[in-house]
């Protein structure tokens, strides 16, 4: 598979599918008004959205006609497994900021995990879902999500091999987050050189430290 980095919480993501055949996965696609804007060509087969903000379901701004998953449940499409985990953006049951979906993904062997803006520990019952997860895409700018310290909390929950901060502040946004630097060094990660895009299979998946991994936002 192949992992794009969008900006915010933004992914695009290329896998092999059913009969091998090319699957484009996009999530959270975020409006103008973030201050950046998605690529012209962006186009995708399944469209997961995590909550109903404006920087995570600019449906828009994907073209073709993708499968949308933009809530809870089991969904099996193309060969792709999805399982969307009911949470919150907050830690007052969504009093605040409402309810956002964590996305287990399995495909090519190796399961990926989108937390959204999830803004809280997770209970035994969605740690049970989602512990086996090999890359995490997990939030560390605050802003109603997880922050630094919260998401390295929540990585300790789950231990995955690879792990990829998003929602934090970058040249162009808007919105007001933290900057990712803190978390790489509370992580002991430093910042390292950013890639363009991940190419992974099961093979790479590290099998003893975990991984941080920097995107340069495409």
């Amino acid at each position: 598979m192949v992992i794009q980095w969008l900006g915010q919480s933004c992914f695009k993501i290329q896998v092999k599918g059913e009969g091998g055949a090319d699957v484009t996965i996009v999530i959270d696609p975020y409006a103008p008004s973030l201050g950046r804007k998605l690529p012209r060509s962006l186009a995708a087969d399944i469209l997961l959205l995590t909550h109903d903000h404006p920087d995570h379901n600019y449906r828009e701004g994907v073209s073709g006609d993708p499968f949308t998953i933009m809530g809870p449940g089991e969904y099996e499409t193309k060969g792709i497994f999805v399982y969307g985990i009911p949470t919150f953006h907050d830690t007052t049951n969504g009093k605040d900021r409402g309810a956002n979906t964590m996305y287990h993904i399995t495909a090519e062997g190796i399961t990926l995990l989108h937390a959204g803006d999830v803004g809280h520990t997770l209970t035994e019952q969605q740690l049970g879902i989602v512990e086996d997860a090999n890359v995490f895409f997990v939030p560390v700018g605050g802003g109603g999500a997880l922050t630094a310290q919260g998401a390295i909390e929540m990585i300790s929950q789950i231990e995955p091999r690879i792990v990829i901060p998003m929602h934090y502040a970058i040249p162009g946004i808007t919105m007001k987050l933290d900057g990712v630097d803190r978390f790489c060094k509370e992580m002991g990660a430093g910042v390292k050189e950013k890639l363009d895009k991940l190419r992974l299979t099961v093979k790479d998946l590290p099998q003893e430290e975990t991984r941080v991994i920097l995107f340069e936002a495409q």
